[in-house]
């Protein structure tokens, strides 16, 4: 007992990549065995974050569970994790989607053993990340994450699933680099990786004294915008997003879910646990550019995804307006650090994440239901199908309002609270974005009357082509991100409490 209490999170973190291996020795060709063996295996970690959310104290500051091991002694480097009212909050997202996505994935049949060692690889990858307390140990994690959905998409994906798997690799790889050299950078000064360390030394140097040859104040700016822009290419935010469509339109249905779900949210976490702790004074110096950033990606997210006929591409560019306001609310709080304002901004953003997973990774699943059964996602196509298929219509409506943010799910309340704390310190910025905001009414609508209202599509009504309901398994992967999204619009304290106490205590 003493040794799971104190190794809970390295039990959360590496169970997945174990049962991932233990796979390997699982005989080829039992396909039903393969995906309830990585289904028990993701709701392992699913449980184990249940237990840690028992033991989790909102109070306490700091981080709680810490474990720190020498991994690398030559360059100080170690495996330090821990976890605060923010990364668990993306633990527990994490832990939700990956088994939802594998129960989501009994439809596939090709290849099924490496498919899901593969998802139970990457659930690791995006904890490592969630969960580092060290700079390197989190850029490691950071690219392990890469490779399982660069190869989901390559081998799994759909007919332009070489080019938009290399286009995801390249972006985000490339963006990476930067951060390697600031982690380096920071490492090599100080003589530690370690975050706790670090947070103190960086922000503790005299703002007149040289480093490198430049003034610090040069320096970290410098390091700041590498920093921001591996985080910024990866949340996607305007200009840097054109990867998006591309990956989320090509990939598996599952690991669209994945990636919208959880993938995207690695980039905000990498603002809000290194950019404004590390680089304070730069956040505020460059809250504008990144809300302009921000606002960019919120408004011509919100127009581009109007302007689709592919199904799975409105989606995508949602993500990318959606993602937009996490940024203006991080950006926010940057400039109003510690001020009210920045902790609802703050607070908002972090939830945001949160009730985005939910509601993204529940639209692109539709989205995958429906393909399943037309083989088209041309909205044009549709039409009509309500009388056909009212459960999957009225599962549908219910998500597409809680992306839209109707009050009374969880959209609305993370959405309202980045508004509020972001109108303040970033008055012209927000009042530009709630343009993107009504266009997020209009792609919605649009997306819901393509597909299920105005005149009956005969083509799917009759013969081989009769569309069929949404069936058992797929109303069980909805069931728990419908219950969220309508216990977090009604009762959003039950993990906003935890987000705002960590917020408060940080910034």
């Amino acid at each position: 007992m003493d040794f799971f209490n104190t190794h809970l999170l390295s039990l959360i973190l590496f169970l997945p990549a174990i049962s991932a291996v233990i796979m390997l020795f699982l005989p080829n060709g039992e396909a039903r065995l393969h995906r309830w063996f990585a289904f028990g295996a993701s709701l392992i970690p699913f449980v184990l974050t249940l237990v840690l959310w028992s033991r989790f104290d909102p109070n306490a500051t700091g981080f709680q569970f810490e474990e720190k091991y020498i991994w690398y002694e030559a360059i100080h480097s170690s495996f330090h994790v821990g976890v605060d009212g923010i990364s668990f909050a993306m633990v527990l997202l994490t832990t939700l989607l990956t088994p939802l996505a594998i129960l989501a994935s009994f439809s596939v049949t090709d290849r099924v053993k490496p498919y899901m060692m593969l998802f139970l690889f990457l659930e690791t990858g995006m904890l490592g990340v969630f969960l580092a307390l060290d700079l390197l140990i989190f850029f490691v994690f950071w690219e392990i994450g890469l490779v399982p959905m660069y190869f989901l998409i390559n081998q799994w994906g759909s007919a332009n699933r070489n080019y938009a798997s290399l286009k995801f690799m390249i972006y985000t790889m490339g963006g990476s680099l930067g951060l390697l050299l600031a982690v380096q950078m920071l490492g090599v000064l100080f003589g530690t990786f370690d975050l706790v360390t670090l947070y103190q030394k960086w922000n503790s140097l005299d703002a007149g004294s040289v480093l490198l040859g430049m003034p610090v104040s040069t320096v970290k700016s410098i390091a700041f915008w590498a920093f921001a822009i591996a985080f910024a290419v990866k949340v996607p935010i305007w200009p840097f997003h054109t990867w998006l469509p591309d990956a989320h339109t090509e990939a598996p249905t599952a690991g669209s879910m994945i990636l919208a779900g959880v993938l995207l949210k690695l980039g905000a976490y990498g603002f809000i646990r290194l950019v404004l702790p590390l680089y304070p004074v730069q956040a505020k110096m460059f809250a504008g550019a990144l809300a302009f950033l921000a606002v960019a990606a919120i408004v011509f997210g919100a127009f581009g995804s109007f302007g689709q006929t592919d199904f799975k591409r409105l989606v995508a560019y949602s993500s990318v307006n959606h993602m937009g306001f996490v940024v203006l609310g991080i950006a926010a709080a940057g400039l109003a650090a510690g001020t009210t304002d920045a902790h609802i901004a703050m607070s908002g953003a972090v939830l945001q994440m949160f009730n985005h997973g939910l509601s993204a990774a529940g639209m692109f699943f539709l989205v995958g239901v429906i393909y399943e059964r037309t083989h088209t996602r041309n909205l044009d196509e549709f039409g009509g199908l309500f009388p056909l298929v009212p459960i999957y219509g009225g599962i549908l409506i219910f998500t597409s309002m809680a992306s839209l943010g109707l009050p009374g799910l969880n959209g609305f309340v993370s959405e309202f609270m980045i508004v509020r704390g972001s109108y303040q310190p970033l008055t012209v910025y927000t009042a530009v974005a709630m343009l993107g905001l009504l266009f997020t009414g209009a792609y919605i609508l649009k997306g819901i009357m393509k597909v299920l209202h105005g005149p009956l599509n005969e083509h799917w009504a009759h013969g081989e082509h009769k569309l069929t309901e949404i069936n058992l398994r797929e109303i069980l992967v909805m069931t728990p991100l419908m219950a969220l999204m309508l216990l977090t619009g009604i009762w959003p304290s039950w993990i906003l409490d935890i987000i705002n106490k960590a917020v408060t205590a940080l910034f």
